[in-house]
């Protein structure tokens, strides 16, 4: 049995809400961070998220790796395809993080700075690995990752869905036992609070872990879009 939560909020300071994430169905999900300006970022996201629900409804019975990166690749096409036809929205581009669970076996695709995080007995990892400017520079030992949450160009990714013909996309599988909790989230809400907070929160057993989450993202400051989902697998 499986309890999903999910809410988006716009933040504190943007305008409008690039991030989206859903729900495909109970055993799929999806969230993805849109960039670009005249609201581009929230015509990419949106953009990403129809096409893998599309692509994946029609590969449900066939579901694994390969499916979730192909649905991504066709969500970069359908994104450079609008580009060419609307030329105002040339730089847009988006992340993408979809994750698919069928008995205790989950399988992911994911592309740039969004996360997808394992909750387990108390303990909260991160599964997937940001693709970012930063992310490197934690990777040669050039800054901490204490120095790498406050760093001015923490933003800029390294991939992106959207931006290239072609988008190398990271895949892997995670076991699921009974009593693990998954999230997947943007950076609204890790550039807001700290792993520590969110794993202390997983750890409580409130009504609805997202919208606490996502209150904890305002009350630092909100400065970005946050888009949060958590499946709550139960015995």
């Amino acid at each position: 049995m499986v309890r999903v939560y999910e809410a988006t909020d716009v933040g504190k300071v943007r305008q409008v809400n690039e991030d989206c994430g859903a729900i495909l169905d109970e055993m799929t999900y999806i969230v993805a961070d849109g960039m670009g300006g005249h609201a581009a970022g929230e015509v990419a996201s949106h953009t990403l998220v129809d096409v893998v629900r599309c692509s994946l409804q029609e590969s449900v019975s066939r579901m694994d790796i390969e499916e979730l990166r192909k649905a991504v690749q066709k969500g970069n096409r359908a994104i450079l395809d609008k580009v060419r036809e609307f030329p105002q929205y040339k730089g847009m581009g988006t992340t993408a993080t979809v994750f698919h669970c069928m008995d205790g076996k989950g399988i992911w695709a994911h592309v740039g700075d969004s996360r997808i995080y394992l909750f387990r007995e108390g303990i909260l990892k991160q599964v997937t690995k940001d693709h970012s400017y930063v992310e490197e520079l934690v990777a040669r030992g050039t800054i901490t990752e204490r120095e790498a949450r406050n760093h001015p160009r923490k933003n800029i990714l390294t991939r992106a869905v959207g931006v290239e013909k072609y988008v190398e996309i990271d895949t892997g599988t995670l076991d699921v036992k009974s009593g693990d909790k998954v999230l997947l989230c943007t950076d609204g809400l890790t550039n807001m609070v700290p792993d520590e907070e969110i794993q202390d929160i997983l750890q409580a057993e409130v009504e609805n872990p997202v919208n606490l989450l996502i209150r904890k993202a305002l009350a630092a400051g909100g400065t970005d879009n946050i888009t949060a989902i958590v499946a709550v697998y139960d015995e």
